[in-house]
């Protein structure tokens, strides 16, 4: 998707080998971006860390070859994915900028997870780069969150409070593309207007996709099946504020709320009997 949108203007690697610079360097050197990660099939998030340590290996070995390629190719514009959701410290205001301080303490589970998105925006930045800190990404037809939701899989777990800050695809390439015109050395969160704790968006995405409400479950019994670190980010985490890359990038967001996202990219997945419960989350204030 990434790559699609912006193959006028960059040279997009996802590949963790120095000899990925070579498309760059048979021209004169074009920027790069490295989206590269091992995200498919993820199911066991009780073992977090584990699940996700081929993605942690791209962004941190993987970040590093490409750096050392980027130079060797004399390649000046790099931009990254990192990432926005549940990594900001859990106090102080709910939705935080790119300034506010990073969670100091993060779950046992998570912490290489952690470590590694950090190395990732530390050696991009030092380096003269990019790093997009997307929210979480939804509007593809293979949407893994799309099944648990409709079969009920996808529960409330204690207040719900966690909050999440999301971006249509088509918002996060558009973004992209105008982080490499002109964006800064630094870092930019690529979320949507609206962060919202999951008792609210929840809701309202099983509705938009015609199945009951989802499930309430206690905090002990979601730790015992899916462990600390999903119940931190579904009653904990903080959200992300986009306002520095709409400031800076010029950046319009097509769907500025997940609530017409979710609409847009999912209503057409509604059965075909049209059945189509009626909710409306009440804003979070």
């Amino acid at each position: 998707m990434f790559e699609r949108s912006a193959r006028s203007r960059s040279c997009s690697i996802c590949s963790t080998h120095a000899p990925c610079a070579r498309p760059c360097s048979k021209s004169s050197p074009r920027p790069i971006v490295h989206q590269a990660t091992a995200l498919a099939n993820l199911h066991d998030f009780k073992h977090f860390d584990r699940s996700f340590a081929q993605t942690n290996r791209l962004r941190t070995e993987g970040t590093d070859a490409l750096l050392g390629a980027a130079r060797e190719a004399g390649v000046r514009r790099f931009v990254a994915q990192s990432f926005a959701s549940a990594r900001y410290a859990r106090d102080g205001g709910l939705v935080k900028t790119e300034d506010d301080p990073l969670d100091p303490t993060p779950v046992a589970a998570m912490r290489e997870t952690s470590a590694a998105m950090h190395h990732l925006d530390q050696a991009v930045t030092d380096a003269g780069g990019i790093a997009l800190r997307y929210g979480g990404f939804y509007g593809a037809p293979n949407d893994g969150t799309l099944e648990p939701v409709h079969k009920r899989f996808f529960p409330i777990v204690g207040d719900g409070g966690g909050v999440s800050s999301f971006i249509h695809l088509d918002d996060a390439a558009a973004a992209t593309v105008l982080a490499l015109e002109h964006g800064r050395v630094g870092i930019y969160n690529i979320v949507d207007d609206e962060p919202a704790p999951v008792r609210e968006w929840l809701p309202v995405l099983a509705s938009v996709l015609g199945t009951k409400p989802p499930r309430h479950v206690p905090r002990w019994l979601a730790r015992l099946i899916v462990g600390d670190a999903l119940v931190m980010i579904a009653t904990e985490s903080h959200g992300a504020s986009n306002a520095k890359a709409k400031r800076e990038l010029g950046w319009t967001l097509r769907y500025p709320s997940w609530r017409q996202g979710f609409v847009a990219a999912y209503a057409s997945t509604i059965p075909a009997d049209g059945h189509r419960a009626h909710f409306e989350a009440p804003r979070v204030s």
